[in-house]
């Protein structure tokens, strides 16, 4: 098992590495396929080879590294599925232990590694300086790497049962909902702007034609009914000689002019 320690001093303790070793539960003595680099943050890529490790141990005096450039090469060099241990040895009391467990577990996971697990020893008596360890492991699997998918299985088939009991529609419905409506008859005249009359009218279009013919009014005239002077829909009297509209009832200007079915019977 291939093994990177890897510290930013001078000189990296055996016996740090060896608690390193023994948090990680591996077996074998210090320098058994271990690899030291010291004075690490000096160094813009690590002189290893790309998934060549089976376990990282960082060892840190300051909460500056491994910056993330660092991270990224040990994730490089790290083999999938191998773990990393970073240690931080600072004294108890220049920063809260919580925020400095939080952004060290942030940093290991944007650099890409999985499950971070973080925990803390009591200060040293005599030192007064207090380690704080984040565990995490590389994920299983290469940056490009593909598998297959299974076959996706068909859709369920429902099984519908014959017995079941079903709502007849037609009960829903009441003796009112089965009646047919009544719809206005309609004209059998012709519709459009001009309103004439057919040759077989039966709706009365053709007896009002006649009427208006006898006034010598347009349809437009009775329809919308305008007014110059603003007296012609008052009646008669107040009618000029000269009036469209002299002997028809009193109306409002705009609305339709209403004939009696009487009106000219004796003329006509």
């Amino acid at each position: 098992m291939a093994i990177l320690a890897i510290t930013d001093v001078v000189i990296l303790p055996l016996s740090t590495v060896s608690s390193s070793k023994n948090e990680l539960k591996l077996e074998g003595s210090v320098l058994d396929n271990t690899f030291i680099i010291t004075l690490a943050s000096s160094l813009s890529t690590l002189p290893l080879e790309s998934s060549s490790m089976d376990t990282v141990i960082g060892v840190s005096k300051t909460r500056d590294f491994p910056a993330a450039p660092m991270l990224a090469e040990l994730f490089r060099v790290l083999k999938p599925d191998g773990r990393i241990l970073i240690c931080l040895s600072e004294l108890a009391g220049d920063l809260p232990s919580d925020n400095i467990l939080s952004s060290l577990e942030r940093k290991i996971l944007v650099a890409g590694f999985l499950e971070p697990e973080a925990s803390q020893q009591q200060p040293d008596a005599l030192s007064g300086v207090q380690t704080i360890q984040v565990k995490a492991k590389k994920p299983s699997w290469k940056i490009g790497s593909s598998f297959s998918l299974k076959a996706s299985k068909g859709l369920p088939k429902v099984q519908i049962d014959d017995d079941m009991d079903l709502i007849d529609e037609d009960t829903l419905l009441t003796e009112e909902d089965l009646k047919k409506p009544q719809l206005p008859a309609a004209g059998d005249c012709e519709v459009g702007s001009t309103r004439k009359a057919c040759k077989n009218c039966s709706c009365g279009r053709a007896e009002e034609g006649q009427k208006v013919a006898k006034l010598g009014l347009t349809m437009e005239q009775l329809d919308n009914p305008q007014s110059a002077c603003g007296s012609c829909g008052l009646g008669d009297a107040f009618r000029c000689s000269t009036c469209p509209y002299k002997g028809l009832p009193a109306f409002k200007l705009g609305d339709k002019v209403s004939l009696a079915s009487s009106f000219l019977d004796a003329d006509i």
